[in-house]
């Protein structure tokens, strides 16, 4: 009954199976094995790109710095929403591994940075006293669980485009993404001119497995030498590669994202029947933010739910849906908020 994080969940039996099956026999080490080798063609066909390249990376903050690293100068800017990955969980990786590179925040909405706010953002091109325009990073799902929809994606890559900057996305929950917006990774990504992705798999079913994928191959020319210096270059690579081979394997990527979301729908359903209930954000994949009366928030943590009080002594909580989301805990759920609420 724990709705606190897509993080609690555990790996998915496909993977884990995966994992047993690549730990027989020797294996060519730093990616010179056959299954990242199988693994890199699959995700360049998934997304309809061939001449993309490819980086396995283990965890979802190595993949955003990383790839942010190769896109921006020490002197350049990065604009991203206050509340993103980047900008607040990510413990100055970003700045770390850009050498210094400065995250200018851009307000909007539901965690979506509105294109009104990043046009007037991208300033001091040229100037010498000031930060250079060098990037601007995406998250896809956002930190308050909404999605960028593909005309609000295409409208920020036009102003990238204008100005000359390089456009990441965080995909930490793309697959979420993905889902809803019933679309194709191609689609969401780089045909909306997304210059690289962090294709996340960990908060879906895998145990420690992250991509980057560059569209632009132009800006993957040094990430191997810098994913090698912050030490995130695994010497038995065959294991990281094992995680995607399973979670692209008949579509389990998109199957657990789903049933995630359809968790999500089913809590958002049942909460919003209660009197004066409140959603702080649209429910759009698998997070959700409700204002509960405090009486039915100590009510249910007494029950043994556990979710996060996203303001301390509050209403406001957050909770968060994965692939092993029971259906009977949701519904548990659903009826110990009613019925606390009477």
């Amino acid at each position: 009954m724990n709705f606190c994080s897509d993080n609690v969940s555990g790996v998915s039996p496909e993977i884990l199976s995966a994992l047993t099956t690549a730990n027989n026999g020797p294996a060519m080490p730093y990616g010179a094995d056959e299954v990242t080798e199988r693994v890199v063609a699959a995700l360049r066909a998934l997304f309809d790109a061939p001449a993309a390249e490819v980086v396995l990376m283990s965890t979802g903050s190595s993949a955003n710095a990383l790839a942010l690293a190769t896109m921006t100068p020490p002197f350049g800017a990065v604009y991203c929403h206050p509340e993103s990955h980047v900008n607040v969980d990510e413990c100055g990786a970003p700045e770390f591994y850009t050498g210094g590179a400065k995250l200018v925040p851009v307000e909007g909405q539901h965690a979506k940075m509105s294109v009104e706010a990043l046009e007037s953002a991208i300033t001091g091109a040229g100037v010498v006293h000031h930060v250079q325009p060098a990037a601007v990073s995406v998250t896809q799902v956002t930190e308050a669980g909404t999605l960028y929809t593909l005309e609000e994606l295409r409208a920020i890559s036009d102003i990238c485009k204008r100005h000359g900057l390089k456009l990441h996305m965080d995909g930490a929950r793309f697959a979420n993404a993905i889902e809803t917006l019933e679309c194709t990774p191609a689609a969401c990504s780089h045909e909306l001119g997304v210059d690289a992705l962090s294709f996340g798999a960990t908060k879906n079913g895998a145990m420690c497995a992250e991509a980057i994928l560059f569209f632009d191959p132009a800006l993957a020319q040094e990430a191997g030498y810098r994913r090698k210096r912050a030490g995130h270059l695994f010497s038995k690579m065959r294991f990281l590669s094992a995680q995607f081979d399973a979670y692209l394997t008949d579509d389990l990527w998109r199957r657990n994202a789903r049933h995630a979301n359809a968790m999500a729908a089913r809590l958002a359903a049942g909460l919003g029947a209660i009197p004066d209930v409140e959603f702080a954000s649209p429910v759009e994949a698998n997070e959700l933010f409700v204002r509960l009366p405090v009486p039915v928030i100590e009510g249910l943590l007494e029950a043994g739910f556990l979710f996060y009080r996203w303001e301390p002594e509050g209403t406001l909580i957050r909770m968060v849906t994965a692939f092993d989301t029971a259906a009977a805990d949701v519904e548990a759920f659903i009826e110990a908020a009613q019925r606390l609420a009477g």
